[in-house]
């Protein structure tokens, strides 16, 4: 299992929006994510930025995200979510949420 954190902004505008999104996340969206090995999957808001935290039990992160990202429905829940949020400023080129290290870990 590996830990992942991320971050993104999400515009002050679409802060309602987006929690109320949340709050009734498809079933479809959720099962696709289990299919592909994501567990214990948290999103939290402070000032604008959501941190975003998963637990990922495959053997392939990179090719489970791609695939989650290929289904119908994740295209078009994305077309809800998408404009809440903006990458930020020191995101790499084609990146959406930004990636973080983690650097601390108690179990």
């Amino acid at each position: 299992m590996k830990r992942y954190g991320m971050v993104i902004h999400l515009k002050p505008e679409k802060i309602a929006d987006y929690i109320e999104l949340h709050r009734t996340v498809w079933p479809e969206v959720l099962a696709i994510l289990s299919r592909h090995f994501v567990k214990n999957y948290s999103i939290f808001l402070k000032d604008n930025l959501l941190f975003g935290y998963l637990e990922y039990h495959g053997d392939n992160y990179v090719l489970d995200m791609q695939q989650v990202a290929d289904y119908p429905v994740t295209k078009r829940w994305w077309e809800l979510t998408v404009p809440c949020q903006q990458p930020l400023a020191s995101s790499s080129e084609g990146e959406w949420w930004s990636l973080m290290q983690e650097v601390f870990h108690l179990e």
